[in-house]
């Protein structure tokens, strides 16, 4: 958003997420580049600090003159300035999910890669995130000082090669790759050290920026990251707006804290400003409240979001997760600004029916390695309370074709969270398996998504849950023991002896002899039932039956009763077949005909 004070230039802002693996110098970089840092900038975290590891969101910012392609775009008239506001993300192995809720509001990503190590699992990772919520890239090769002067050039050259393989079926494709030292002689180096390539880097990213689309309409999401109190005046939340606009004198809630607040002043990078709208970073000054009760989390226009215990969510599988997706897995689901665990189920369309796809969200890609293009089909599929839907044991992956392409078939998948999650509807969803070992070379994230319902009733499960037509398709095989008329067998091996055959009444069989026949009851109390054969049975099957009820009755010695087995080896029993299907959340659990 411009900044709306006449006694400064009017400023555009544009966030770089600067993502990497552990280590790889992401701090410094930031650092060299900077000239004004925000509250929550460069690891104020004392533990963090202490082991170099940046353990949450850090942002700060530089500006610049607006660059020639912003000054011709006419969308950019108005701006003089361009303001860097980079996100530093953690490369930290179990705050991923930090990644995730940040990465949401980057226009364009920093990728940072140790020169010396390369590609690391984590680097992978960034790399799939930026695919998921990103549309443009620079890759930085740092750590440039520690590769031996004379062959310096030779390994930034075999590294760019190698990037760009690894990059030529993702949406980064020929994206520049740059190589820098951000900090010389390491963490320990002395601060007269200077950085070497920032400049050609700023150069670089000032010619990589476009106009983002910022949308001030719709409900406000504000990400927070930061909280303190300005004794006379008020609360502060640093953050970023996701989506939507504030003002002063608006009132926003706090969903975790049940209470809503009045804007007091807004102020970006320290300028007070009337307001704010999606993708500016900003403090906000509110009616004062304890500080310490959000530290971090979301704030948005009363109302807006929803406090979930479950939920419907659009699925597809990310192409470097290696595990299987098992239906009652369970998985880390970040969702809106939350990480939490939740059990999935997983289902798809019945057999043979294919979906109508909306086409609504074109740059959410899957970045697939077996895939010649990427499948970029949106994740907002449609989903409808009316239809059926089949039940899966795991995630279904589709054929693929002789070239390597292919999509997976449309799946969908329930989420029950093991504690409420607080997010917005139709926000983007990732599933990740977080406690799989970091040093093992194992992508950590398993799918992706977009919420599309959200059960907000404790009781779901009793509520909600019997609405979705999700069913299981059923096979169950016996014999027919003996005939009692043209009209009736009696079958046996199909139920348990403690079946209620009382809910199977009425249901359809089909005799391997072709007959088609009806459940009628039970017969004894062994678990044996009656079938009645509407049409009779034919002449053939009565002779059948009947020679193998002879055999049957034979063979005994004078005084030993018949041996039943006899009948199963000299002749092949005629086999009684049911299908039918079962709602999985059905509380009755009834069967249905197929």
């Amino acid at each position: 958003m411009a900044d709306s004070s006449n006694n400064h230039p009017k400023t555009l802002n544009f966030n770089v997420g600067v993502l990497g693996h552990v280590d790889s110098g992401k701090t410094s970089l930031a650092r060299a580049l900077s000239s004004t840092a925000s509250t929550a900038a460069f690891d104020k975290n004392p533990q963090s600090r202490e082991r170099g590891i940046t353990l949450d969101l850090g942002f700060s910012s530089f500006t610049v003159d607006l660059p020639e392609q912003l000054r011709e775009d006419p969308g950019g008239h108005g701006y003089d300035k361009l303001q860097f506001t980079l996100v530093d993300c953690p490369g930290h192995a179990s705050l991923i999910r930090t990644i995730i809720g940040g990465a949401q509001i980057i226009d364009l990503m920093m990728l940072v890669v140790d020169v010396v190590k390369g590609i690391q699992t984590q680097t992978a990772e960034c790399l799939l995130i930026g695919e998921l919520t990103c549309p443009r890239m620079v890759v930085i090769l740092n750590k440039t000082d520690l590769l031996p002067p004379n062959k310096r050039q030779t390994a930034i050259d075999k590294m760019t090669k190698r990037l760009h393989k690894t990059l030529e079926n993702t949406r980064f494709k020929d994206c520049p790759v740059i190589a820098l030292s951000a900090k010389p002689g390491g963490p320990e180096a002395p601060e007269t050290e200077e950085p070497h390539g920032v400049p050609e880097l700023i150069e670089l990213l000032k010619s990589q920026t476009y106009l983002p689309h910022r949308d001030p309409g719709g409900a406000l999401l504000m990400a927070v990251d930061h909280c303190f109190s300005i004794r006379g005046q008020g609360t502060v939340m640093t953050g970023t707006i996701l989506q939507g606009a504030l003002a002063v004198n608006d009132t926003v809630e706090i969903p975790a804290l049940k209470v809503t607040k009045k804007v007091k002043s807004v102020q970006m990078f320290r300028r007070p400003v009337a307001g704010a709208m999606q993708g500016d970073r900003v403090g906000v000054c509110v009616t004062q409240f304890d500080p310490k009760l959000l530290e971090r989390g979301v704030v948005c226009t009363p109302g807006s979001l929803h406090t979930l215990h479950a939920a419907l969510i659009s699925v597809r599988k990310i192409g470097y997760f290696k595990g299987s997706l098992a239906t009652r897995a369970k998985f880390h689901i970040t969702v809106g600004h939350e990480t939490v665990m939740a059990r999935v189920t997983f289902f798809g369309l019945p057999p043979g029916e294919t979906h109508q796809t909306s086409t609504t969200d074109p740059q959410l890609p899957t970045l697939d390695p077996h895939a010649s293009e990427p499948d970029r089909r949106p994740l907002d599929t449609p989903f409808s309370f009316d239809r059926e839907y089949f039940h899966q044991d795991e995630y279904v992956i589709g054929q693929r074709q002789a070239g390597g392409a292919g999509q997976d078939p449309e799946q969908w998948a329930l989420l029950e969270f093991e504690r409420p999650v607080t997010c917005p509807t139709l926000c983007l969803v990732i599933g990740s398996k977080l406690d799989t070992d970091i040093h093992a070379n194992a992508c950590r994230l398993a799918f992706q998504g977009r919420l599309l319902e959200g059960f907000e009733e404790k009781s779901y499960s009793e509520t909600t849950l019997p609405r979705l037509r999700i069913y299981k398709t059923k096979h169950k095989e016996g014999q027919v023991e003996r005939v009692t008329d043209d009209y009736t067998v009696i079958g046996r091996n199909l139920f348990k002896k403690e079946t209620n055959l009382q809910l199977f009444v009425g249901l359809k069989v089909t005799l391997s002899t072709g007959e088609a026949g009806v459940i009628e009851g039970g017969f004894g109390q062994s678990g044996k039932f009656k079938i009645r054969v509407p049409e009779g049975l034919s002449l053939e099957t009565k002779q059948l039956l009947s020679s193998s009820a002879k055999k049957r009755v034979k063979g005994g010695a004078k005084g030993e009763p018949a041996k039943e087995d006899d009948a199963k080896t000299d002749s092949q029993p005629i086999c009684i077949n049911l299908r039918f299907k079962r709602y999985v959340f059905d509380p009755h659990k009834k069967m249905v005909q197929i």
